[in-house]
């Protein structure tokens, strides 16, 4: 029976590039979800439409994913595909989109943040073409979830999500499907199977850390079942709705044990993690570790050694914040290179206008025009594959890498939990400053120029501004400041430090060591200590 329940709005509940995300137990609370979710639907649309529900089985994912059943069906929507226990990683899930021609999807994850009942949730919508909603379907919702006065649910008991199958609720099929099958068929088709097959059968050594996050079994079915590499290869590889205690976000100190492990003795060949909703991705080889943005551009070199990119690459895209290595690839490749805002979405259009093959972001996160996701363990199988083909370790890769492109010393500072006030007034001093920046000197760097980063979008012609502030030392040499807001407390402020050289270097140079003078000229410029007190970031990457 459909259930018409009255409520109130709830104010603070504007989604970001990423979906809403905010703590669990607010997820919980009265009529906050059903809130959000008739928001959706009424912006959206759900009469006759079908739908993909899935999640990283965080803590709620199995309560939310029988709300938002029970509010589809009485919205009207005819259908949807809803992985087996609610679980679909994000890629997988912009993939049964695409496969299914479905009117889009809702995805229930917080992405690389904690989980657990004191920790974080969120819900997300894609579109048809399986990447995020733009920011005009988001802000509707925004504003919808300002004045909801009801929403529709229809009475019943939980539907069965744990069998494959087809079952009704009211006059709407669910379709439950198993969420890894479709995903594995896709990148069998883009990768050369045979070839890492034999790779494992020569004696090569693995460790895939899933960090107790959706990617396990994922990555037991593809790397262990199905292309033949040792049992237990994968670590961690059970979801739980806490992740095991883990904050599952793929970097070397969240992901400390696979590093130390890489960095070992008897280290295996090859490592990789992925992180919560398994679209990003940490690769690391033996007593080398390979940051996104050189990945990015090792990945761009060699992506015509897989199955699904021989005819070579339309171009490629980057986030502003990443580094230009990959630039240099598509220079000596003869194709475009894009630079955009941070937020997959932006590299949407970009793919479905056929304007580039390969995207990526310094936040460990990779792609092809394959979904409209970042995905993680696609980017584990292609750098798989180029070490299957060129029978190379990931350090002599690298090397030969640098030696042909150069090298791009670059490291990540996020400073966490800031006074959002504070952090503020330090952006609108810092913009303030822009226009004479231009010839002064810090720390012994010379600025040429400075802005505030934004973006005319080729294919639709819309200006995204206020992206990031960019101040330019010199060529390949710059530091980037922005404030993030994918946590759900205080705010984050994410610190980009650049710096290239035009030689090979030596693999194991520090990159903090290597940017030094830009890190101190970043802190003087922005007065970072005097606006936070803080004098070094929490997390380095």
């Amino acid at each position: 029976m459909k259930l018409t329940v009255a409520t109130t709005p709830i104010s603070g509940q504007k989604p970001g590039t990423s979906g809403l995300r905010k703590k669990t137990r607010i997820f919980m609370g009265r009529h906050y979800l059903e809130n959000f979710i008739q928001a959706l639907f009424d912006v959206v649309g759900a009469e006759g439409k079908t739908f993909v529900l899935g999640g990283d089985g965080r803590y709620f994912n199995d309560r939310a994913a029988q709300v938002i059943l029970r509010m589809a069906a009485a919205n009207g929507a005819a259908k949807v595909i809803v992985g087996q226990r609610a679980l679909l990683s994000t890629p997988a899930a912009s993939h049964l989109i695409r496969l299914n021609k479905t009117d889009g999807g809702i995805i229930m994850s917080a992405s690389h943040n904690p989980g657990g009942p004191d920790e974080d949730f969120g819900v997300k919508f894609n579109m048809p073409n399986g990447g995020p909603a733009p920011e005009s379907v988001t802000e509707a919702m925004f504003a919808r979830t300002g004045t909801v006065s009801e929403y529709h649910i229809f009475e019943s008991t939980d539907v069965d999500l744990s069998t494959q199958g087809q079952q009704r609720l009211g006059d709407m099929i669910v379709e439950v499907v198993d969420p890894v099958a479709d995903y594995a068929d896709l990148l069998e088709t883009l990768f050369d199977f045979d070839a890492i097959r034999a790779l494992f059968r020569g004696g090569f050594r693995m460790r895939m850390d899933s960090m107790c996050a959706i990617t396990g079994p994922y990555a037991v079915e593809i790397l262990e079942k199905r292309l033949g590499a040792a049992p237990g290869t994968v670590v961690n590889a059970t979801p739980l709705p806490d992740f095991g205690g883990m904050h599952p976000d793929p970097n070397p100190t969240w992901a400390s044990d696979l590093m130390e492990e890489m960095m070992g003795d008897n280290a295996p060949d090859f490592g990789a993690a992925s992180d919560g909703d398994g679209d990003r991705n940490m690769v690391v080889g033996r007593g080398i570790y390979v940051s996104p943005s050189d990945s990015l551009a090792v990945l761009a070199a060699n992506a015509h050694l897989a199955r699904g990119y021989r005819s070579g690459l339309k171009g490629v895209a980057r986030s502003m914040p990443t580094s230009g290595a990959v630039d240099r690839v598509a220079k000596s490749l003869g194709i475009e290179a894009f630079e955009t805002p941070t937020g997959w979405k932006f590299f949407g259009n970009l793919l479905d206008a056929g304007r580039v093959t390969l995207c990526g972001e310094e936040s460990f996160g990779t792609g092809s025009d394959h979904v409209r996701e970042k995905d993680g363990l696609w980017a584990v199988l292609l750098w798989l594959n180029i070490l299957a083909v060129r029978k190379e370790s990931v350090a002599d890769i690298l090397a030969a890498h640098f030696a042909r492109f150069g090298r791009n010393y670059y490291s990540r500072h996020d400073f966490e939990a800031l006074d959002s006030t504070r952090a503020d007034q330090m952006f609108a001093t810092l913009r303030e400053k822009l226009k004479t920046l231009s010839g002064q000197s810090f720390a012994g760097l010379s600025v040429t120029n400075a802005d505030d980063f934004a973006y005319h979008d080729p294919v639709d012609g819309s200006l995204s501004q206020r992206q990031g502030v960019r101040v330019i030392f010199g060529e390949g040499t710059r530091a980037v400041f922005r404030l993030s807001g994918t946590g759900t407390e205080g705010a984050t402020l994410r610190l980009y430090l650049e710096s290239y050289a035009p030689g090979p270097g030596g693999l194991n140079d520090d990159p903090q060591s290597a940017l030094a003078d830009v890190i101190k000229a970043a802190h003087e410029i922005a007065d970072i200590q005097g606006f936070t007190g803080r004098t070094s970031p929490d997390v380095i990457t």
